[in-house]
């Protein structure tokens, strides 16, 4: 069971982004394992335990990262990720091009939301006709987006803008792909038991957009 992260979480990952080599890591191998790989495993558990019995008609898994890189996409970086998540999503290998729900641990702080990571330019060209022909639909959620403060809209935009509708929907129209995310700096909150209800009622609030773009993508499978 979940019962926080901690000062040794946080020590850890600053430690394997300044250090980011074999000998480092395996000199505190342990603590990776004691005190991030399993409290992140713990967390991701409670959450998708809870949220998926709320939402049994959602075929949702849940996948926690590893802390290695692949090997073919190092790029010049560590072997190691400082950066370390969980998300609940579809099965396959297209996952990507579909909404995920995620929660990403980091030296700084933590981040929770629902992104489309991959989006194919089909989808995203869906999202717009969409919008053009039914905006009061997308119209509802871009106003309670707007309401809201917990979380906010990212994600690269064409350089050409594919048109140029009204507030509230501009802020939407032109993304190539989408995350809504809520980031936080580390806080009481990380090391407590009560961040898989916080996560979880998250998730509830993006329920309504993760819905709307599963549908998208779910019409040109």
């Amino acid at each position: 069971m979940f019962q926080g992260f901690s000062q040794q979480t946080n020590d850890f990952l600053w430690g394997i982004r300044f250090n980011n080599e074999r000998s480092w890591f395996e000199a505190h191998k342990q603590t990776y394992l004691d005190q991030v790989q399993a409290p992140l495993r713990e967390l991701a558990q409670g959450v998708y335990q809870q949220f998926s019995a709320r939402h049994q008609d959602l075929p949702l898994m849940v996948r926690v990262s590893r802390i290695y890189r692949d090997a073919r996409r190092l790029f010049g970086r560590g072997p190691y990720k400082s950066h370390l998540w969980f998300s609940l999503r579809i099965a396959g290998e297209d996952w990507a091009a579909h909404p995920v729900l995620w929660f990403e641990i980091f030296p700084a702080g933590y981040a929770y939301g629902m992104g489309i990571y991959d989006a194919k330019p089909a989808t995203m060209a869906r999202f717009r006709q969409d919008m053009d022909q039914h905006p009061q639909k997308m119209g509802k959620l871009a106003r309670a987006f707007q309401k809201q403060d917990r979380f906010h809209l990212e994600g690269e935009e064409y350089k050409r803008p594919k048109g140029h509708p009204k507030p509230p929907l501009d802020q939407w129209y032109n993304r190539k792909n989408l995350d809504l995310l809520c980031q936080r700096e580390i806080d009481p909150l990380l090391y407590s038991p009560d961040l898989v209800g916080e996560v979880v009622e998250a998730f509830e609030q993006l329920l309504p957009y993760y819905r709307y773009f599963s549908d998208l993508c779910s019409r040109g499978d």
